[in-house]
């Protein structure tokens, strides 16, 4: 007998000793915790059932987008002096404060300030709430990006949407319960933003890419009926039962096989819901997908955005490249803000029309706000990234709408009003979802994983 075949029959036996009677309790509790295929939840009944979380990738500023700061424009130009001991650059040298390029004005009932290139958006600002006292802890686009997207800046935990799926599952079983559609290219971080992490795979996101084939080998091969496709998965469905039952403790195989079968329901829907040309000009239209301003392919994007979620889709991530504006600011941002602006409020508008947005809550955000100050350069002026206050816009979902949560010091380095921590939101959202992050718990590495990594509190004033 060979050695490995004797260790692997050790392991075998060892494991085995599992299923003995003085264990079958201990054993039950680990399934119930780790929860293989049985959703945990909602924890609390909550407005929201699903989310579409809009990621702004590079960090927007947010004194150039909803928090005005008129202090920067006295102090424009003029050499600046850091007032908190913790860097909000991540360069050094000679730096100036930097003045908004931007107008601002008050919109809705509620008055929220947003810059002059928004327009689209001030018409729906009434159902909008901004949180403006977030902050997080990494300065550098992939850590905080993975932070944003996980709760870890070090990459290796489950995404948002792999734990929302994991806690709720779908409600459509022809479909998952995690999409990404992301632009043209992956943020940093890579494609650990949306991994399943630990978490078993079929909980992980499935991408729907840019261009003519948004998912490959969606069509059957040539020759291939569905009935003989149908055949091939309970063959392997039978053989993968046959090895679970002799090897009980290899799982990645049952997740294939989860993800097999659900592929073969996918070529039903997935082909219907890519096909936009049932869509009236009005609706297409509402999301700027005949503006010559608006970011086509992101109208795109948030309209089968909108389309996944109608069909029971827990969690849609869409993704807007290019927020990173160290220089030029005024013409960076101001076309990025006009890609986006009609996009998102045409979204809003739409799940509001269908009755979608009361269950649908919606996020935009990116990964960290931005410095009130730049380095001194030759004409052009950006800033630069601040982990210390970002602004997170919300809608639906059932969240305090009309209403500003939060503030920044005068020039919009810190957060000074209602000042959480990354890992509060994500609790906060996972509360409008109606899950509890302390019961929604994963069992890996010898310890009951959440999403906050440590815990957390939800942001009551976020809360409608």
């Amino acid at each position: 007998m060979s050695p490995f075949y004797s260790a692997f029959q050790r392991r075998t036996f060892l494991y085995g000793l599992g299923a003995g009677l003085g264990t079958v309790a201990l054993n039950a509790l680990l399934a119930e915790g780790q929860g293989k295929k049985v959703p945990q939840g909602p924890h609390h009944s909550a407005k929201a059932k699903s989310c579409i979380f809009i990621y702004l990738a590079g960090g927007p500023s947010h004194m150039d987008t909803f928090d005005p700061k008129p202090k920067l424009e006295e102090l424009d130009g003029q050499e600046f002096k850091r007032s908190i001991e913790k860097t909000s650059s991540m360069f050094s040298g000679q730096r100036r404060y930097v003045g908004s390029p931007f107008p601002f004005r008050q919109v809705g009932q509620a008055g929220m300030w947003m810059s002059e290139p928004f327009q689209a958006l001030a018409e729906v600002s009434d159902e909008l709430c901004l949180y403006r006292g977030c902050q997080t802890e990494s300065i550098n686009h992939p850590t905080a990006n993975l932070q944003m997207n996980t709760g870890s800046r070090f990459g290796g935990e489950p995404a948002i949407g792999s734990w929302v799926n994991y806690g709720l599952g779908t409600s459509n079983r022809n479909l998952p319960g995690f999409f990404v559609l992301p632009d043209v290219y992956v943020p940093q971080g890579g494609t650990g933003n949306w991994s399943n992490g630990y978490l078993p795979a079929h909980l992980q996101a499935t991408v729907l890419r840019n261009g003519k084939s948004p998912m490959l080998d969606l069509a059957r091969p040539q020759g291939i009926s569905s009935e003989m496709e149908e055949a091939q998965i309970r063959y392997l469905s039978k053989l993968e039962k046959r090895h679970q039952n002799q090897h009980p403790e290899h799982k990645l195989l049952e997740s294939r096989m989860l993800n097999y079968e659900l592929a073969f329901r996918m070529q039903e829907e997935i082909p219907e819901i890519l096909d936009l040309s049932g869509e009236s000009k009005l609706a297409k239209e509402g999301y700027g997908l005949e503006d010559g301003r608006s970011d086509q392919a992101f109208a795109r994007r948030l309209l089968l955005a909108r389309r996944l979620v109608e069909k029971g889709v827990r969690f849609v991530q869409a993704y807007s490249v290019g927020w990173d504006s160290h220089d030029d600011l005024k013409t960076a941002h101001a076309n990025r803000i006009r890609g986006v602006d009609r996009p998102i409020a045409g979204l809003i508008r739409d799940l509001k029309e269908r009755g979608l947005l009361d269950s649908t809550l919606v996020v935009v955000c990116g990964e960290f706000g931005r410095s009130p100050d730049n380095a001194v350069k030759r004409g052009r002026v950006g800033r630069d990234h601040n982990p210390q206050a970002m602004n997170i816009l919300l809608a639906g979902g059932g969240v305090a709408s009309g209403k500003v949560i939060g503030a920044t010091d005068e020039i919009g380095e810190k957060a000074v009003e209602v000042v959480h921590p990354l890992r509060d939101f994500h609790v906060t959202l996972l509360h409008l979802l109606g899950i509890d992050d302390n019961r929604l718990t994963y069992f890996h590495g010898g310890r009951f994983r959440q999403l906050s990594q440590v815990g957390g509190q939800v942001i009551r004033e976020l809360v409608g």
